[in-house]
């Protein structure tokens, strides 16, 4: 089945840009409503009619630039805190009494956006650099600024530095959290190409290195080369498959994880005493409900190979003259299929010693595929009495079993 890639976006201050535009929205009208209710007070009133007209056509002009960091360029946010500037020291201009008695400049609280953006854009220091030139030009419009005015200044200096070092932090985390995903990812890539490859060339190496052997002659240096190569490859999927990264850092759409992934079976539920069927014969005895027991395509395949595993570890480890028993049990919510064998058991500590010399077929082959289906599988074994290998798969509402 051909894989994809799947591009998973992670922005956490997208979220950011769209509110920055809906208070430059409501700032701008904000702004003009300030001006209309109180036009009468104003010395010059064509000054602020003008630098408003100017603000409005900007304000909705430059939309899509504060709608992402890509499009929020530098050319851009000098531009518009330009503006900001200019509308404060305009408003002594307009508005002779303004000095005197505190009263609002002609962008009033629009000016917090420029300031903003340059949060959102770069971060702590550069909201630092855009609220200090706004702090010093309230400064110098109010000539001998009041306690009041101080105390706004200091609040909006406090708060852009505050939100860009908080822009800051959330992008090292954004970045932290995708390369945590694609380590997750290539885990999970590795652990299935590490079960095929013990599902199939692993099991056709051991099986030529012990033909060979027993033949003798040319087919025993044949045979001694197999096992070679088995151990090599044996410790290649032990050790992990080297992968290049997966992640890219890119400040206008955020972390990117790229995910190779199987894509969905397009092909309906899946009987899975169709797929165990084969697997019976003299020495291996299947027994199920009676009635089918539908599961997603690829749960069913992963869960019957994952008992073709099982039952590739009673043949070698039980001998070619033991019995096993193949049960599926459909309970609604979750499947049940158990293999037992009456074979003389696993000893203690074999499962722990296997693993530790690249023998992973109970931890890839089983009990892997089965976690990346969000079952679980347990082994039961004592010295004398056999193995018994119990493999759960949840069923997700709608009657699907859970997938990766």
């Amino acid at each position: 089945m051909a894989r994809r890639e799947r591009v998973v976006r992670m922005s956490v201050e997208q979220p950011l840009w769209r509110a920055l535009t809906g208070y430059r929205l409501l700032t701008m009208v904000y702004a003009v409503a300030i001006f209309v209710f109180g036009r009468d007070a104003y010395e010059r009133p064509w000054v602020a009619i003008g630098f408003l007209g100017v603000l409005v056509v900007w304000t909705l002009a430059t939309l899509p630039k504060v709608a992402a960091a890509a499009s929020c360029t530098r050319r851009f946010l000098v531009a518009d805190l330009t503006i900001a500037l200019t509308g404060i020291l305009l408003t002594p201009l307009a508005d002779v009494h303004a000095q005197q008695f505190d009263g609002p400049t002609l962008p009033t609280i629009w000016t917090a956006g420029s300031v903003l953006a340059y949060a959102i854009k770069g971060g702590w220091r550069w909201a630092a650099f855009a609220s200090s030139l706004v702090a010093a030009a309230n400064l110098v419009e109010r000539g001998s600024p009041s306690r009041d005015t101080l105390h706004n200044v200091l609040l909006v200096w406090i708060a852009s530095v505050a939100i860009g070092y908080v822009v800051e932090i959330a992008r090292a985390s954004e970045r932290t959290l995708a390369r945590a995903l694609e380590i997750e990812a290539a885990t999970r890539e590795r652990e299935r190409l590490a079960r095929d490859i013990h599902d199939s060339v692993l099991q056709v190496l051991a099986m030529v290195q012990r033909r060979g052997t027993a033949i003798g002659g040319e087919a025993a240096e044949l045979g001694r080369m197999a096992g070679e190569q088995e151990v090599a490859l044996r410790t290649l999927v032990a050790g992990g498959l080297s992968r290049p990264s997966l992640v890219s850092e890119d400040e206008a759409e955020g972390a990117v994880v790229r995910i190779v992934e199987e894509p969905d079976d397009p092909a309906g539920p899946v009987d899975l005493r169709a797929l165990l069927a084969p697997r019976a014969g003299a020495r291996v005895t299947l027994a199920d409900p009676g009635a089918p027991v539908p599961l997603p395509p690829e749960a069913a395949r992963e869960l019957a190979a994952a008992v073709g595993a099982a039952l590739d570890n009673v043949r070698r480890h039980a001998g070619d003259g033991a019995q096993a028993w193949i049960l599926v049990e459909d309970w609604g919510d979750e499947v049940i299929v158990t293999v037992r064998d009456d074979g003389p058991g696993i000893p203690e500590g074999r499962l722990a010693q296997a693993e530790g010399e690249g023998r992973m077929g109970v931890a890839l082959s089983i009990r892997g595929r089965l976690r990346d289906l969000g079952g679980t599988a347990e082994l039961i074994s004592v010295p004398g009495q056999g193995t018994e290998v119990e493999l759960k798969v949840p069923r997700a509402r709608g009657g699907k079993a859970g997938t990766r």
